[in-house]
């Protein structure tokens, strides 16, 4: 193969590449070897058909196949070894080609530019740590012992009153008729929280043990006889028993109820849940500025293929005048976006960062539990959207590098209390956080938006596509 750069435009390249036909004929020679034996043709045992024969019956069929073959593996190679990483899907021009003749094509091809990363070393970002007081831990915990309250049973005639428990059997009917599912034993409510049918335990405030009440409510939109839905039912409720509520003793028993091993274990995983809440959306503002700074990179040229790919997915759902009116600006953002995509892969690649499967698998896990109640929908969805989990792999991907970044470049460490870290997540908020960290259309199970993230164009070869002549393949 013998392969010259025919000419330079900025980063665009024509690569003739040159494969003479001996080459090409000893490719045929393969691949009649390889149907030989799978061939049955009347009058021949299987594996001695004669190679005219071969050649007649499939000549045509196997030299396409050789060609396509033949194309991939070439230009990839020549890519390969001129070291020019496609910006976007090359295209071919066949110009010489047929069987038993030399193969000659052009390779046009758009190549990413030279980018410097030397500079990553020197940027310079806030690395924020909170140090949570430990009135904020006894809070937090407070408040999960609020929530989980414990109940005793209440001393006669006490009537009940919101936040009490109540525990009744009930029969119910719809215009005097009974109906299935409507009948309960045991039932309880408390009072207040309204989580049985809207507006029922509200008719039990005042109730007491032993009593009789008939309480009316409507039947939901999600209750299972489909006729009796939006219908009013009558309840007749006999009340068994009264419950008020205590306050949960806060002790040793109660942290081993929560999954803690003790009382003081439990206010050491309080505290790094705290922590975590307010570390997470620190980093994003470190993160934040580390691409802000990368923006600032100088890169000599950015691919015209790439801006309007990016342009594209930026007026995703917009109608077409407003994505002409805005085209200028997507143009200037796509151009940021790119460049930080560009640097960020390039020193990735440089520092030889990889995505493991078992990263990758942790990051799907993460986002399930992120979804309580509905994992097999999350699951079914990464299962059935390879393009879901690339995008995953990607995210994974990007914040390897940025870590990593963190690692190299000058960190200015601060240590804040939980107030200042609130005060600095709040002043964050505002719109022009920067064009490259808006909100972009991803599939993913939930409609939850997503931070955006830079488009990291990874440098592998691409099959090239063909134009200009065509291959029959009868």
């Amino acid at each position: 193969m013998k392969v010259t750069i025919e000419n330079k435009k900025g980063l665009n390249k024509d690569l003739k590449v040159f494969i003479d036909k001996k080459t090409m004929n000893s490719h045929m020679d393969a691949k009649y070897e390889e149907i030989k034996g799978t061939v049955n043709l009347k009058g021949f045992r299987p594996g001695k058909v004669p190679r005219e024969i071969l050649k007649r019956q499939f000549g045509q069929a196997v030299f396409s196949e050789v060609l396509d073959k033949v194309l991939k593996d070439s230009s990839t190679k020549a890519l390969e070894e001129n070291k020019i990483k496609p910006a976007g899907q090359p295209k071919l021009d066949l110009k010489t080609y047929g069987q038993d003749k030399d193969l000659e094509y052009i390779i046009s091809v758009t190549e990413l530019p030279k980018v410097e990363v030397k500079s990553i070393e020197n940027i310079k970002f806030d690395d924020y740590s909170v140090k949570i007081d430990e009135k904020e831990t006894d809070k937090r915990i407070n408040d999960i012992a609020k929530n989980q309250p414990n109940f005793k049973n209440a001393v006669a005639d006490t009537l009940a009153k919101e936040g009490d428990l109540v525990v009744f059997d009930y029969n119910a009917t719809v215009d005097s008729k009974t109906f299935k599912g409507g009948e309960g034993k045991n039932t309880q409510l408390t009072l207040g929280k309204d989580l049985f049918l809207k507006g029922f335990d509200k008719q039990l405030i005042g109730v007491k043990k032993g009593e009789q009440k008939e309480v009316e409510a409507t039947l939901p939109e999600n209750f299972p006889e489909k006729d009796l839905i939006g219908k009013k039912a009558k309840f007749k409720c006999t009340i068994t028993s009264i419950k008020t509520p205590e306050l949960q003793k806060i002790d040793d028993e109660f942290a081993k109820n929560l999954g803690a091993k003790n009382l003081s274990d439990l206010k050491s995983l309080v505290t790094k849940q705290i922590n975590d809440e307010y570390k997470n959306s620190l980093d994003r503002l470190s993160k934040n500025q580390i691409l802000k700074e990368i923006e600032k990179f100088k890169v000599s040229e950015i691919p015209e293929n790439l801006i309007e790919e990016e342009v594209k997915i930026l007026s995703q759902g917009m109608s077409e005048d407003d994505a002409k009116k805005s085209k200028k600006n997507f143009e200037e953002v796509a151009k940021k976006r790119i460049k930080v995509g560009l640097v960020l892969n390039e020193f990735g690649e440089q520092n030889k960062v990889k995505v493991t499967e078992q990263e990758l698998q942790t990051e799907v896990q993460k986002q399930i539990r992120m979804m309580p109640g509905q994992e097999k929908m999350v699951m079914d969805f990464y299962q059935k959207n390879p393009s879901a989990v690339a995008s995953l792999r990607g995210t994974v991907y990007e914040d390897k590098i940025i870590n990593l970044i963190k690692e190299k470049a000058k960190s200015n460490k601060k240590e804040i209390s939980k107030d200042e870290a609130e005060k600095i997540l709040k002043q964050s908020q505002s719109p022009n956080d920067g064009d490259i960290i808006k909100d972009k259309k991803e599939k993913k199970p939930s409609k939850n938006t997503q931070s955006q993230k830079p488009t990291i164009k990874k440098a592998k070869s691409k099959t090239p596509s063909k134009k200009s002549k065509k291959v029959s393949k009868k």
